[in-house]
């Protein structure tokens, strides 16, 4: 009898399991047609034909944006777009590639984008690096984050194809980087090339990445080195301690800008996953917990629309903060903060589609953003979450 309800029991426990088993890979597929589907919707609505590789900047493009990413006065929308919502769908086209089904699917897109990046890259000032706009229409001023941007994706860009290439030019993205670093706020690099106001996170959390792919890729210890000192000059000089996330800058004067954008701490927690994964240092997985947490319940509980989870201060930043989370559950198995996201997401995807199947900037179903027209780095940063969320799943 004993034996036949220890069977029994098992049995049962199979079938939940199988149960769950399948309706986890149900979502995944469900997840994965998504990825597909936003990312090739936005291919198709935003690549600019006569310029191989390159997209615009906003759907419908009628030229007439006011850009406001930049330092100093705004810009009006050009022929193609700025390097920085570029990265976004060279980001996304790197998660798809990593699900085995679709890593020969989407290598002729690869191999489009690493043409259009080429076409940001300035050989005339030394040392190289990438300007904001692509050389053959002006010079344009080079930035130390987008610059991280261009080192991450040649390293996720190496990771799936292993290609040396994409290695090579990391490491010159990387020199360039580190040749903004000076000692003015205790260290750190600036935003922009010959500006020496600020040190943002943005621009440092970027740098901490690539120096840690980097080495992940090459496991060259300068690297494991470098990345460790971007990283310990982040942690001690823009932790906000009544909070306990990351800052968005600190002037040379030393002055701290306590204002609070979801990237900034993101980007730290996966390059504290990523140091503890490589030195296996438990500092490091406690920081990251710790700034999981303190971000969670910041963004949580700052006002914003209770039909969602966290304040969407862009959905690109949030797209960071969700690599940051799932960096730590891939370690801890902590999935509160992937939910808080994937539910976000999918009621965006569910309420807040215009009439071309591109989701608002704030993810609501908000009537004017619905009728205006949609940036390209709000859109393709859908697709890398769904494919992000396929993967988990």
């Amino acid at each position: 009898m004993r034996i036949t309800l220890l069977a029994v029991r098992a049995t049962i426990l199979l079938i939940i399991f199988t149960s769950a088993s399948f309706a986890q890979n149900k979502l995944g597929v469900s997840y994965r047609q998504r990825a597909d589907s936003m990312y090739r919707n936005v291919w198709n609505k935003y690549r600019v034909y006569s310029e191989k590789g390159l997209f615009s900047e906003n759907y419908p493009s009628g030229k007439n944006d006011s850009l406001n990413y930049f330092q100093g006065e705004a810009v009006k929308e050009k022929k193609v777009s700025f390097l920085w919502p570029f990265s976004g769908m060279w980001s996304a086209t790197n998660v798809l590639m990593r699900t085995t089904a679709y890593k020969s699917k989407f290598k002729p897109f690869l191999d489009s984008l690493i043409t259009g990046v080429e076409q940001y890259k300035d050989a005339s000032r030394k040392p190289v690096g990438y300007q904001a706009y692509p050389v053959k229409f002006e010079k344009a001023d080079r930035y130390y984050d987008d610059n991280g941007l261009v080192g991450i994706d040649y390293m996720e860009s190496y990771f799936n194809t292993h290609n040396p290439l994409y290695l090579q030019h990391a490491k010159v993205v990387f020199n360039f980087i580190k040749s903004g670093w000076n000692d003015d706020a205790g260290g750190g690099v600036t935003w922009l090339e010959g500006h020496l106001d600020q040190k943002p996170a943005c621009s440092n959390g970027m740098a901490t990445l690539t120096a840690l792919k980097i080495y992940q890729g090459s496991h060259d210890k300068f690297y494991l080195e470098q990345g460790k000192r971007f990283y310990n000059w982040m942690y001690s000089h823009l932790l906000d301690n009544a909070t306990g996330i990351i800052i968005n800058d600190v002037k040379r004067n030393g002055d701290r800008n306590s204002t609070f954008y979801s990237y900034n701490t993101g980007s730290l927690i996966e390059a504290a996953v990523l140091l503890y994964k490589f030195t296996g240092d438990r500092q490091y997985l406690l920081q990251a917990q710790q700034l999981a947490e303190a971000s969670y319940q910041y963004f949580k509980n700052v006002k914003h629309d209770q039909r969602l989870t966290l304040s969407i201060d862009l959905p690109w930043f949030i797209t960071v903060l969700f690599r940051g989370y799932e960096a730590l559950y891939k370690i801890d198995g902590n999935k509160k903060y992937i939910n808080a996201i994937e539910h976000d997401l999918n009621f965006a995807w569910n309420n807040s589609k215009d009439k071309s199947g591109l989701i608002t900037h704030s993810w609501l179903p908000d009537q004017k953003e619905l009728r205006k027209y949609k940036w390209l780095l709000d859109e393709a940063c859908i697709a890398e979450l769904y494919a992000r969320l396929s993967l988990l799943n």
